[in-house]
């Protein structure tokens, strides 16, 4: 199978469509607005960001800080239906409300105001249309266990039937992120199921009816990468697309772990794509279908143009209530003080790649920054003439080493680690420092696992992020860039002084 992510970085629960020879794809954002990133491709294998879903700044309303993480947005569905694009979703931060719906004549935007679908309580909603144009809404239910569905309004989310149990499942824990699609005479209910760890698996029924009964396909699971050694791990939460030849796809949620046992994984959950055959009217997976070439990740942004990218988002907080952009740059109102933890205001970007370099430069007090969130995050930072390096995980944060600032940009650099039979080692090493004269001044480094999900937990992934400290500051320029990971490091980095955790 392909070991590269169609989407890589923090894309998890890809939900897909077709409307003629272009594809849409939306995958979960949870604590992050925008929300629900949503991508464009002729080929399922290059994409491009159009927009997101939930995109205005009362959309989503999520929480800032330790209480917003892993909240949020969860697990999508984007359908094309009637001549709109249709989106469903569940803001677990609003999990009484129930399930949203909105919709766009373009998937760029704009989309409509949320309705909800008031007292159908759970997760992963999915949205299908009988023969008779009667739309289905679908989710796993918390309340009742297993998969619930009931006939649903989109315009207005009310419900217009009672709730049917349609099924719970082969038997595996957390049945969720559930899809009804129609193949020729059958209705087809697809599932994830041992939930997106290590047993994660997608799952898979049909029945004559949308609305049940299903009887479970022999082969269950359909796919899933359990007790294997495979690179990508965690498989499952997927959905189907059938191409413009009748054949078909399957995109899906999987992990690139690394590292000694139990193996670590930094950057989440990432969209993988794969081919699938029909056979006795099941799908077969064939993970060797496609070739996925890497994808052009790195960029520079000096903010010249007429809004923020796409690919900027911010952690409990809309971008554009703290992130203004001025001639030189982007101005950030202040995130927190110097010598806090805790961050209010922090503009994020995702990391894509097993070894990167990231650099900022800016006017005023500013700090760079990696990690998955404020207990377990890594920041190099400027204040004043001083340059400074701190790790925080959990509850300790401790400063790594201070210098005298330079002349050039703050600077966050991973590389991997070189693979060692027995010896504990993390999945890649995290270096702090700064440029100076042209050249690159290491600070401290350390070893990855303190900023992987094993470790900090949750369902996102490593963020690379900058804020502005104590008062405005401005960020002029900005970069991204993969590194060579032909020549790993060595693994040892406790004997680096300073530097050791």
């Amino acid at each position: 199978m392909s070991t590269t992510p169609i989407l890589p970085g923090f894309h998890p629960d890809p939900s897909i469509c077709r409307v003629g020879e272009n594809y849409y794809l939306a995958t979960s954002s949870f604590e992050y607005a925008p929300g629900v990133p949503v991508y464009r491709s002729t080929d399922l294998l290059e994409w491009t960001p159009v927009g997101h879903a939930l995109a205005t700044a009362a959309q989503p309303a999520v929480k800032t800080g330790m209480d917003g993480a892993n909240g949020g947005i969860y697990a999508p569905t984007l359908r094309h239906h009637g001549g709109r694009f249709w989106m469903t979703t569940t803001n677990v931060h609003e999990v009484a409300r129930g399930h949203l719906i909105t919709h766009a004549e373009d998937p760029a935007g704009p989309w409509s105001e949320p309705v909800y679908a008031a007292g159908l309580i759970g997760i992963d909603p999915d949205l299908a249309w009988d023969e008779d144009g009667v739309a289905l809404l679908t989710w796993s239910d918390v309340l009742r266990g297993g998969i619930s569905q009931v006939d649903v309004d989109p315009e207005t989310g009310a419900s217009l039937s009672d709730v049917r149990t349609l099924w719970h499942g082969t038997g595996g824990g957390h049945v969720e992120g559930p899809h009804v699609f129609r193949r020729g005479e059958w209705w087809y209910l697809m599932a994830a199921e041992g939930g997106t760890g290590p047993g994660h698996m997608e799952t898979i029924a049909r029945s004559r009816s949308p609305r049940g009964p299903f009887e479970s396909a022999p082969s269950n699971p359909f796919l899933t990468h359990r007790s294997t050694a495979g690179a990508v791990q965690s498989t499952g939460h997927a959905d189907l697309v059938e191409r413009p030849d009748g054949t078909w796809a399957l995109v899906h949620l999987g992990t690139r772990s690394r590292g000694s046992f139990p193996r670590w994984h930094v950057n989440g959950r990432e969209t993988f794509l794969a081919g699938v055959d029909w056979v006795d009217g099941w799908p077969v997976v064939n993970e060797d279908r496609f070739e996925v070439p890497p994808r052009a990740t790195g960029f520079v942004d000096d903010f010249s143009g007429p809004g923020l990218h796409p690919r900027w988002v911010a952690p409990g907080a809309h971008p554009a209530s703290f992130a203004q952009l001025v001639p030189d740059g982007v101005r950030l109102t202040p995130s927190r003080e110097a010598g806090a933890v805790d961050s209010t205001a922090i503009l994020s970007v995702r990391a894509a790649d097993e070894a990167w370099e990231a650099t900022a430069s800016g006017e005023g007090d500013i700090a760079l920054s990696v990690g998955i969130n404020d207990r377990h995050r890594a920041v190099v930072q400027c204040v004043g003439g001083t340059v400074t390096g701190r790790l925080t995980i959990g509850p300790l944060s401790q400063e790594l080493a201070a210098a005298q600032a330079g002349d050039g940009p703050l600077v966050i650099r991973t590389e991997l680690v070189k693979a060692a039979l027995g010896a504990p080692q993390g999945p890649d090493v995290v270096v702090l420092g700064h440029m100076v004269g042209g050249e690159f001044e290491e600070l401290a480094r350390f070893d990855g696992r303190y900023l992987s999900t094993e470790v900090a937990g949750g369902f996102t992934g490593r963020m690379i992020g900058v804020e502005a400290l104590g008062a405005a500051a401005v960020l002029t320029r900005f970069s991204y860039a993969p590194l060579d990971t032909s020549d790993p490091v060595a693994a040892d980095v406790d004997a680096a002084g300073p530097s050791a955790v």
